[in-house]
């Protein structure tokens, strides 16, 4: 309960002083460049990895991508790098 009203603080100040939501509530931010090359920042860590598949963690939940020779590039305490071809992006 205690958590939700933080959770509601946080949203109401961002919208209120119009700051980025997912710096005030942690959430996560994908940047895609066409099907190739993915970037995650704000993740919670790797789950699974397979050239076929890679889940990641976040505040939101898992974040599942699937598709071909995919592969991570750079891997930071919260961001990663995706790159080969991705087929599937799902929260």
């Amino acid at each position: 309960m205690r958590r939700r009203k933080l959770q509601e603080v946080k949203t109401t100040v961002s919208e209120m002083f119009e700051l980025p939501k997912d710096i005030m509530l942690n959430l996560p931010r994908i940047s895609m460049i066409g099907n190739n090359q993915m970037l995650v920042e704000n993740h919670r860590g790797v789950i699974e990895y397979t050239p076929q598949k890679i889940r990641l963690n976040s505040t939101i939940g898992v974040i599942r991508v699937e598709g071909q020779d995919m592969d991570l590039k750079n891997i930071a305490a919260d961001d990663v790098m995706i790159t080969g071809v991705i087929k599937l992006v799902e929260f």
